[in-house]
């Protein structure tokens, strides 16, 4: 490998004509893939490493089970209660009369038992509880999709800072060229210092440019680091040349569709309104009477009143036992009220989440549109952008195209091939991004873009 490396090297730093540039960075685009492929990982490796590291997917999971611990506290409401108590107390008796003083214990213990057999709002606040489980689920399943998203978006950011990198010095190399070119034939005295100047100038522009590229590519391998909780993490590369997927069904009414009824924020929304209504049943119940079933059995020991002998006693009691509220100040009534009000809240939060929702849909489908147009035009540029700086270069050997006009060609080039890159990693989120509107994103359509990297 290291042999490989030099000899990547020697070709990136070996002078060459002005023609070989494009030849020139397609090497050194794959000597870099090339280096970093033995430790490389693919966005379905780092994706797993974020999944058991990032600290919001993580919380999310936490508050699932609470959610489903929480859920069966309801239940507890459905089921009987029993109760054990106990108790040992010491008497003295002071007589004042010929009596003599005396001191006795008293023991005794309770078995208490209650069955509901009618309280509607317990039954009301268990199947509250299934719902509240519903909505953790849309939450840790929302929480899963922005992971996937925050996951692809920070190692499509680290890959087109390479890019850019690797492209600014590619640029860099070629107006170093494009300066000792100028430098010469002003020597001889084929040109004017102007064109030595002008290229001095975009020379140490594009330095400039080299140095925010580094530090940019820095700050985003900080990012994916921290995101996925591995030092040094290495994206792989995409395969050149790339087949962007299609994106289906092509018709935006169906991704609307999709997510006005399984996108998490919908689901969140209309469970909180079903939450809301059984509230309003529950408020309503407390008109209501409620019918339990109550059991007892007492054990007591205590010496007898009239002889003093220890006198023990056995109890049992089974009852059915009956509550119906009359007046409670006007509570209930209120709260009834506030169950309405709250009802009619939750029924607007759905209403509106359906609407947002299906504006993000659209505003994604026709971003990852968007953005497909946008390769295939800047595809045709980087043809056109190479055939103009070859013509630039041919009319400035024969003398009809002077130095700036070069630089210029030679920018536009780089500057097109990086718009391309970024414009491919931009459809690629945006696929993503589109599944998570539509509230169909699940990890393994991580697969499909997974496929496109490097090997």
């Amino acid at each position: 490998m290291t042999s490989h490396t030099q000899q990547c090297t020697r070709l990136l730093h070996t002078p060459s004509s002005l023609r070989l540039n494009a030849l020139v960075l397609t090497v050194g685009l794959a000597c870099s893939a090339w280096g970093v492929s033995a430790q490389a990982q693919s966005l379905v490796e780092l994706f797993d490493a974020a999944r058991g590291f990032d600290a919001a997917f993580q919380s999310a999971k936490s508050a699932h089970d609470a959610a489903v611990a929480k859920a069966d506290q309801a239940r507890a409401g459905l089921l009987p209660t029993v109760g054990l108590s106990a108790g040992v107390s010491r008497s003295n008796v002071d007589n004042a009369s010929p009596v003599p003083d005396r001191s006795y214990d008293a023991r005794n213990a309770t078995l208490a038992a209650s069955q509901p057999l009618y309280r509607p709002v317990n039954r009301l606040a268990y199947e509250q509880g299934q719902k509240s489980l519903i909505v953790a689920q849309a939450q840790l399943k929302a929480a899963e999709q922005d992971l996937i998203v925050r996951t692809s978006q920070t190692y499509f950011d680290v890959l087109a800072a390479q890019d850019t990198l690797t492209y600014v010095k590619a640029q860099k190399a070629a107006v170093a060229e494009q300066l000792a070119a100028a430098k010469r034939n002003f020597e001889v005295g084929t040109s004017t210092v102007t064109d030595s100047r002008e290229a001095q100038a975009r020379f140490d522009l594009v330095l400039a440019q080299e140095i925010a590229a580094e530090n940019d590519l820095r700050v985003k391998r900080l990012a994916l680091d921290t995101l996925v909780g591995k030092a040094g993490a290495e994206p792989k590369t995409l395969a050149l040349p790339v087949a962007l997927p299609v994106v289906a069904p092509d018709d935006v009414g169906q991704w609307v569709n999709l997510a006005e009824t399984g996108h998490p924020g919908v689901i969140q929304a209309q469970t909180a309104l079903d939450i809301a209504s059984l509230e309003l049943k529950k408020a309503q119940a407390g008109h209501g009477p409620t019918v339990d079933l109550t059991a007892q059995y007492q054990l007591s020991k205590a010496p007898s009143s009239t002889t003093g002998l220890p006198l023990r006693s056995n109890t049992a009691t089974v009852g059915v036992q009956f509550n119906l509220p009359l007046f409670a100040g006007y509570a209930i009534q209120n709260r009834v009220r506030e169950a309405l009000a709250l009802e009619d809240k939750a029924r607007a939060d759905a209403d509106g989440a359906k609407r947002s929702v299906a504006q993000a849909t659209r505003t994604a489908f026709f971003g990852v549109q968007s953005g497909k147009g946008q390769v295939n035009a800047l595809e045709a540029a980087e043809a056109s952008s190479q055939s103009a700086l070859d013509a630039n270069k041919l009319g400035y050997q024969v003398g009809v195209r002077i130095n700036i006009d070069v630089l210029n060609a030679q920018s536009q080039l780089y500057q097109t091939k990086r718009d391309l890159a970024k414009a491919r990693y931009d459809v690629l989120v945006g696929s993503l991004k589109l599944r998570q509107a539509s509230g169909t994103l699940v990890a393994d359509d991580l697969n499909a873009v997974n496929a496109l990297l490097n090997r």
